[in-house]
């Protein structure tokens, strides 16, 4: 198995597209400011699901696949910002903001089994 292999990876390098697609019509004032802090979250997720897939114990696992969960937390709090400022038209964060929820509870699923590896 590979970590590209991992449903959490792979739903969340759809979020990473999602989100370049919705950035790209941020302002252009916002290059170095929301525009780079969404991208670098969000290609985070990704790496920090990878990362956790490589480590070798169960609690090195779960504290990568928390900080993923983290990311896409952040994910969202940047598109609820892009909304209120009216960078974006809401429906298209809708999308976006429903796929970072399924990749949370994905990351919910893998931190909750490391856990449980760990302690038996």
């Amino acid at each position: 198995m590979h970590f590209t292999d991992l449903k959490a990876w792979q739903k969340a390098l759809l979020l990473v597209e999602r989100i370049y697609m919705i950035s790209q019509k941020f302002p252009p004032d916002e290059r170095f400011g929301l525009t780079s802090q969404i991208r670098r979250a969000s290609a985070s997720v990704v790496a920090n699901i990878a990362e956790g897939f490589g480590r070798f114990t169960y609690d090195d696992k779960a504290n990568r696949y928390t900080i993923a969960r983290g990311e896409c937390t952040e994910v969202q709090a940047f598109l609820y910002i892009a909304r209120q400022l009216q960078f974006v038209d809401p429906k298209e964060i809708k999308p976006a903001l429903i796929l970072a929820e399924e990749v949370q509870k994905i990351l919910s699923g893998l931190i909750h089994s490391c856990k449980k590896k760990s302690n038996s």
